[in-house]
């Protein structure tokens, strides 16, 4: 076996291992692949050889990250962000590295590594805090908002940087000519690729994508990327400028979102190999030996940085517990603080021995940074009564609405989905609260009364919307973790209350009905009975025999769905009231059905027992033997009038 194939097999058996461990744990991929470079370089097991060829092939994965950035850049998106990108992100990124450069100069490293040292400490991690706004549903709220613009003018700033490293390396010692001239060249490029580049860019893609060849269209992805990478380093600039351009390019024409996902198994796996090398950077003798400085370097430039956009924030008119939040948010290092590292010891800016260090403190911030996030909340409660008043406020406004209401449906989550069912409960005459954190798509729907501004994952909010008064809860957003936390609370608050959860495939169905749902909906299914229902009444099957099969399928996959579904050759009942229904008793300690067994009862067999929720547990389906205990939630199927009888029986014995 050749030492080069060797040698790749042992890369991707420890990404493999590594990087699935941070999945399990729910840790960025990036530490993953530090790790392995750690282990696996020349300063540890020294299993991979920190050379030349390894550092060039990485340098590919700054390009393809940079593209990527580039694919996302939007002016319209700038806009509507602008206070918070070109305020509040624009003085973070000005301040963090103007405060860097004082510092370094004062220490004696000089000017230019000012800068560098100062624009990496700026920089904040986009792949931990996105992740964990999105896993928390915080990326529309105040926080989250402002958080995304910081991060996004973040990663415009990259770009300048990316620039001035190389100048301030030049042969003219970083002067300001230079400087300027590296800025002017970037800005010329910027000027003639944009605004002379769009009209061929897409009719030259326009082209290629009409021969309708997958393989074609990833080359001419390819083609465009380096090539204009290769560009910008003939005119004196960066590989990663001329990527990010032309990303710009091609993100102005209609061909962006399959650029991107062909794209991505390219820069994944590349930007993971320039992860595993700046890993390989670090010497972790040089770390123990200047373990206090390590530290210390730590500490101090995190605290500053939460500090300083706490501050700004403010500034800017965010309330206090907002401003912490976005402070917890990007006060550790980032990803693009690494890239910045690597080049600037590349040009012989930072010294190898100090770069240890730095990067050493910058990784740990990177570690602890999820910890962080996670007390978030804990610690803002604490440094801030103002968030209690905030919440009490909030929680309020959704009580002072649902007050007078009972009998009502609390529907989590008001996107197209629970719209819709609240337009059909609308014609029902059917009450109902709406839950949605978005603030944005409360304001457009118009109806303070019905549509209120509350985090349905959180309990208060829950017994604030009235469920204990609700007829049914439905979860309408394919989110597990955020049901699971909503069922819990459902069931310790209303274990009898019905709750519809939707989900996008049967993946999580065990999980969410053992936690209490009483009705779990995979799109996936429903898609597919649609979708089959439409092709066999093109191949000409009759719509009753259609109707029939899609009922069959949903009666074994449904249990509350039993005898709901009618063909269309069925007689149909002119009295509504004759359909059967669901409908829950909750047995009290002097019921007549309490310590008894099912058989016993005798219940007319018109009305099906479809399940018993004991304590908060899963619903179980009864045999004859079962006895029932005080505080069972029963649900019953049948007509109204079998209902009651079954009620009167179970209640009264009558």
């Amino acid at each position: 076996m050749s030492q080069t194939l060797l040698l790749i097999l042992v890369l991707l058996a420890a990404s493999v291992v590594v990087v699935g461990a941070c999945r399990v744990l729910r840790m960025p991929p990036i530490l993953g692949y530090l790790v392995v470079g750690i282990a696996l370089g020349p300063h540890a097991l020294a299993v991979v050889p920190n050379d030349e060829a390894t550092r060039q092939l990485a340098e590919f994965g700054i390009v393809f990250l940079m593209f990527s950035i580039g694919l996302e850049f939007s002016l319209a998106q700038l806009h509507s962000m602008r206070r918070a990108v070109f305020g509040l992100g624009l003085a973070q990124v000005a301040i963090t590295t103007a405060g860097g450069l004082i510092a370094i100069h004062l220490l004696g490293l000089g000017w230019r590594a000012g800068i560098v040292l100062g624009g990496a400490l700026a920089m904040s991690s986009t792949a931990i805090a996105s992740k964990m706004l999105a896993e928390r549903m915080e990326l529309s709220s105040m926080h989250g908002r402002d958080a995304m613009g910081v991060l996004l003018f973040q990663d415009l700033a990259v770009v300048a940087f990316l620039i001035l490293i190389p100048a301030l390396a030049s042969t003219g010692g970083g002067s300001l000519p230079a400087i300027g001239g590296a800025l002017l060249k970037a800005g010329a490029a910027l000027a003639l690729i944009l605004y002379l580049g769009q009209k061929p860019m897409r009719r030259w893609f326009r082209l290629v994508a009409h021969q309708r060849s997958s393989e074609l269209f990833v080359l001419n992805v390819l083609l465009v990327t380096l090539g204009m990478a290769a560009l910008t380093e003939l005119a004196g600039l960066s590989l990663a400028l001329g990527a990010f351009l032309a990303g710009m390019l091609i993100s102005e024409t209609e061909f962006r979102y399959q650029v991107e996902d062909d794209i991505k198994p390219f820069r994944d796996v590349l930007l993971g190999l320039f992860f595993i090398t700046i890993g390989m950077m670090l010497d972790l003798r040089v770390v123990a030996a200047h373990a206090s400085l390590v530290l210390l370097l730590l500490v101090v430039p995190v605290a500053a940085k939460l500090l300083l956009i706490v501050a700004l924030a403010r500034a800017f008119g965010a309330p206090l517990p907002t401003a912490l939040r976005i402070g917890f948010y990007l006060a550790q290092a980032g990803e693009f603080a690494l890239v910045l590292l690597s080049l600037a010891t590349d040009y012989g800016l930072l010294s190898r021995e100090f770069t240890q260090v730095v990067l050493a403190s910058m990784i740990v911030s990177m570690l602890v940074a999820p910890l962080l996030i996670q007390r978030a909340d804990q610690w803002v409660r604490r440094l801030t009564a103002n968030d209690w008043l905030t919440r009490a406020a909030e929680l309020t406004r959704v009580a002072a609405r649902t007050m007078a209401r009972q009998d009502h449906v609390v529907i989590c989550g008001f996107g197209r989905s629970g719209q819709n069912l609240a337009r059909l409960l609308e014609r029902e005459d059917i009450a109902y609260v709406a839950l949605d954190s978005d603030p944005q798509r409360v304001r457009e729907a118009a109806d303070g009364a019905t549509v209120v501004y509350g985090d349905a994952s959180r309990r208060e909010t829950l017994a604030s919307a009235g469920i204990a008064k609700a007829r049914a809860l439905v979860i309408t957003f394919a989110d597990t973790p955020i049901a699971l936390k909503i069922l819990h609370h459902v069931q310790q608050m209303r274990p009898d209350l019905p709750v519809i959860v939707r989900t996008l495939d049967d993946t999580e169905l065990d999980r969410l009905r053992n936690a209490g749902a009483t009705e779990v909906v995979p799109e996936v299914l429903e898609g597919s009975l649609m979708l089959a229902s439409h092709s066999l009444l093109v191949l000409g099957v009759p719509l009753n025999r259609v109707l029939k099969r899609i009922r069959a399928v949903r009666e074994e996959r449904y249990g509350l769905f039993r005898g709901f579904f009618r063909g269309a050759s069925d007689a149909v009942d002119a009295a509504e009231d004759l359909q059967p229904r669901l409908h829950t008793i909750v047995l009290g300690e002097r019921a007549h059905a309490v310590g008894r067994a099912l058989d016993e009862l005798a219940i007319d067999a018109s009305v099906e027992l479809t399940g018993v929720r004991r304590h908060g547990a899963r619903s179980i389906k009864p045999d004859g033997a079962f006895r029932f205990d005080a505080g069972d939630a029963v649900v019953l199927l049948g007509r109204p009038e079998d209902l009651a009888r079954a009620e009167k029986r179970l209640l009264e014995g009558a």
